[in-house]
């Protein structure tokens, strides 16, 4: 399963990093992603990395600002968030699958993580 943590109530211009940690089994064949669920809207991509050879993408709203990484020691994958703005807060989902920017290529999911930013 994973398990995503790190959210919270930040200001514009802050920073923050989540953590999706997996266990129960390896993820070493698959992508991790990140995406992000804003009230009344689809869920949308955010970054992806793939645990065996760290190719990463990004959304272009949050290239530049945002980073991805995988600790393969941990069992963790990162999202590194900084210089926030109001338009980032969301709920953030992390998950598991085919490497791609398509939620629906993403089987398993972690429960959400609230990331509000305040003006």
């Amino acid at each position: 399963q994973l398990q995503a943590s790190g959210g919270g109530l930040v200001q514009a211009g802050d920073s923050l990093r989540l953590s999706c940690a997996a266990s129960g089994r390896t993820f070493v064949n698959y992508a991790t992603g990140w995406f992000r669920q804003a009230p009344g809207k689809e869920r949308e991509f955010v970054a992806t990395i793939r645990w065996s050879g760290g190719s990463t993408a990004y959304a272009d709203s949050v290239k530049g600002r945002f980073t991805i990484s995988v600790d393969n020691a941990k069992n963790t994958v990162y999202l590194q968030m900084n210089s926030l703005k109001p338009e980032d807060t969301a709920v953030y989902y992390c998950a598991a699958g085919v490497y791609s920017r398509s939620v629906h290529d993403y089987v398993y999911w972690g429960q959400g993580t609230q990331v509000t930013v305040s003006s």
